[in-house]
């Protein structure tokens, strides 16, 4: 079941991502979960799983990506992710609800993830993506910018 909006408080409440490069857009989808349920459980992709994902490694290794959202005050638990399916995350922690950026809203593992949620009757919660900011837009500004810093030596 997914919704936007307007969304009744849950007790256990997940939000997974890579949190590579962590940005203005990450603050908001966690901020934003935390403010739908008690408890806020944060998976973080584990290097290993961001490399069969994408391809590539993330710029920031696991331990300092779990490190920056652990710190953050509206999070109250951090695990590992490590798969796609987060019926595994939600066997490991059991929680009512997942949040996602509506950005998955309408996409093929959008409508996965909602179908591996109702197998365990936890909703999909859909909150606006932040466009302007993301972890692959800074990858690509960054590595611009190293090109044209060495095509100028």
């Amino acid at each position: 079941m997914s919704t936007d909006g307007a969304v009744d408080a849950v007790e256990v409440g997940y939000a997974s991502g890579v949190f590579d490069m962590f940005h203005i857009g990450h603050l908001n989808l966690l901020r934003r979960s935390r403010e739908h349920c008690q408890t806020l459980v944060v998976g973080v992709a584990s290097d290993e799983y961001v490399m069969a994902l994408k391809g590539r490694a993330p710029v920031v290794p696991l331990p300092e990506r779990l490190e920056i959202v652990s710190s953050l005050r509206f999070v109250d638990e951090v695990i590992v992710d490590r798969s796609e399916d987060k019926r595994v995350a939600w066997g490991e922690r059991n929680f009512d609800a997942i949040f996602k950026g509506d950005d998955w809203r309408g996409s093929p593992k959008g409508a996965r993830l909602e179908d591996a949620m109702a197998d365990v009757g936890a909703r999909v919660v859909y909150f606006p993506y932040t466009l302007h900011t993301s972890s692959t837009r800074l990858r690509t500004f960054i590595e611009r910018a190293e090109t044209d810093f060495y095509a100028s030596r």
